[in-house]
């Protein structure tokens, strides 16, 4: 081959393209409907952590209405062993016009000020879907703060750490005029007051796999790089749309500023539990633990709005490949 026809294959390579980052775990899917204590009909999208030595999820279970609320379940080694709590932790209220239709998609953050775990959550009534928040120091009770930001509102998550003495909140709105949904922060001293949204990063145009919407995933993690980031992005396509996943860095003291993004996606459907359910074609990251010991990311995730699967990475395979990727630009 010819130096000019190697050029050639160079510049056909997208700058920042590698593999899929993530690997499925043999055990998947790790719980599903069947696993249930009481007749539901998914299991799906949960929130993360470790407590106590253990993996806590807190499930978005949609029950056999087709309204949904959040239960824990709890496993020693994070794949295998789940016990799952016989009622849930968080669940809508009729009387209540923000949760009146359910509970949904919870991202879990550890917060040393708060001592414990802060769950950022959608609520959800007629009025469209919103962001609430409510905090628990075991994930046996919790205190509720209630509705941060009014519909149409959701994909929320919450910083490890204050920044400049402020909480920072991730959430995607949806504009009532334009109809888009970017990814926006929003900042506070006491988690009830918050500041006007500042924008993030947003769908792209065109042909790219997160051009149709995106939203922001587990809590970003703290790194020395910056803030690790994982979010889902959606295609539509003749016969449906397709959810995948992309990964982030934004910076330590000013999160709306992002430093790398991915071109390619990073993570997306292939496995049958996957690729076939109530929403074929779907992962759709919410909860992410790392293991220090290991170094190892476990990616947990909604499949196909049917079941919940775990997928692993290295921790620094995929902060190679982010600082690989090009420079962030403002939404």
């Amino acid at each position: 081959m010819t130096g000019e026809a190697h050029s050639m294959v160079a510049l056909a390579t997208p700058r920042g393209s590698a593999r899929e980052l993530f690997t499925r775990s043999a055990a998947n899917p790790l719980l599903t409907a069947e696993e249930w204590p009481y007749p539901v009909n998914t299991v799906f999208n949960p929130g993360a952590a470790l407590v106590d030595g253990e993996t806590v999820l807190l499930c978005r279970v949609e029950d056999r209405r087709g309204i949904s609320h959040l239960t824990v379940a709890r496993s020693p080694d994070g794949t295998t062993g789940w016990r799952v709590d016989p009622q849930p932790l968080i669940a809508g209220a009729e009387d209540d016009h923000t949760t009146r239709w359910g509970v949904e998609d919870a991202r879990v953050t550890h917060v040393e000020d708060l001592g414990g775990w802060l769950i950022a959550y959608t609520a959800y009534g007629p009025e469209g879907p919103c962001v609430a928040l409510a905090v628990t120091g075991d994930f046996r009770s919790v205190e509720q703060l209630g509705v941060v930001m009014p519909p149409e509102d959701k994909n929320a998550c919450v910083l490890s750490r204050r920044v400049d003495g402020q909480f920072i909140l991730f959430h995607r709105p949806v504009s009532s005029m334009s109809g888009r949904a970017d990814v926006w922060l929003s900042r506070s001293a006491d988690l009830r007051s918050w500041t006007t949204p500042e924008p993030v990063f947003g769908a792209r145009s065109g042909p790219w796999w997160d051009a149709a919407r995106i939203g922001l995933g587990p809590p970003p993690i703290e790194t020395p790089h910056g803030w690790l980031g994982l979010y889902h992005g959606v295609k539509h396509m003749v016969n449906g749309s397709i959810y995948r996943v992309g990964v982030v860095l934004l910076d330590l003291e000013n999160p709306s500023r992002v430093l790398r993004r991915s071109d390619d996606w990073v993570f997306g459907p292939g496995a049958p539990y996957e690729m076939s359910g109530d929403v074929p074609n779907v992962v759709f990251p919410t909860g992410l633990v790392h293991d220090t010991e290991t170094d190892e990311l476990r990616l947990y995730y909604g499949a196909a709005d049917t079941s919940i699967a775990v997928a692993a990475a290295s921790m620094p395979d995929v902060l190679d490949y982010v600082l690989s990727c090009a420079t962030g630009e403002p939404m």
